[in-house]
């Protein structure tokens, strides 16, 4: 049985990662899942947002029983100084809902998880307010799983797009399941050429994002969480942080 479990959004974000792993259709609570399995890990793509993270998360603890979660996907720069591909570790989670806060251990930084694809504008002010690093939908809400079953966590995301990237107006392609409507985003952007560059420039660093993911994972480190309940100790949740002392 896997002793490590990857939990992220989308399949395209793993896919060089478990493009020859092992699928695994499985039920829980009356959702259908698909689990990729490799020796001692396995991932499933619940879909985006928190609530498709949650399901996702109590999903893959229900069947497999793993001994540590990673938080493993895409994320923004708030940060000017990240890059497309660069590998962010945050030592906090913030949620954006309440100002809980989880802290990571071994990490540098903090990850906001935020309700919605910021736009460049929207990516500044986050960055003001929650002065974090990094902006992603779903972390938080593997993080509070891991801790609410004493689970060991980790949080691993790639900058996918940069603080000034203009994001095309994809929220309102995400249904209430936290799936992606690809055909329907892809005819409301043939028909507005302003977008089409915007949407190249978006899945061309998509693509330099999930291999860089795959490239980390693989370069030993899925391997080192073999030893994971005695290697990582779990993720500390703390209270709300009083207006104005968010870090």
């Amino acid at each position: 049985m896997p002793k490590v479990a990857i939990v992220a959004a989308l399949q395209r974000e793993l896919s060089p990662l478990i493009k020859h792993w092992v699928r695994v259709p499985r039920q829980h609570e009356g959702r259908d899942f698909t689990f990729f399995e490799h020796a001692e890990t396995v991932a499933v793509c619940g879909g985006i947002g928190v609530e498709a993270a949650r399901r996702a998360t109590e999903a893959v603890i229900a069947i497999y029983r793993p001994v540590l979660l990673q938080s493993v996907g895409f994320a923004g720069a708030l940060d000017a100084t990240l890059r497309v591909g660069d590998i962010f570790l945050p030592a906090f989670v913030l949620d954006a809902r309440d100002g809980s806060r989880s802290e990571i251990p071994g990490g540098q930084g903090t990850l906001l998880t935020f309700m919605a694809v910021a736009g460049a504008q929207q990516k500044y002010k986050l960055a003001q307010a929650y002065a974090a690093r990094a902006v992603d939908m779903e972390a938080s809400a593997v993080v509070a799983s891991a801790t609410a079953h004493r689970l060991a966590c980790r949080v691993t995301k790639v900058i996918s797009d940069e603080v000034d990237f203009e994001v095309p107006g994809m929220s309102a392609f995400i249904d209430a399941e936290g799936r992606f409507q690809t055909a329907k985003f892809t005819f409301f952007a043939l028909l507005r050429p302003w977008l089409w560059r915007r949407v190249y420039l978006l899945a061309r660093n998509s693509s330099k994002a999930a291999r860089a993911l795959a490239a980390h994972l693989l370069a030993g480190h899925l391997e080192d969480f073999g030893n994971a309940g005695a290697a990582f100790p779990f993720a500390e949740s703390s209270a709300p942080l009083p207006s104005g002392t968010r870090k």
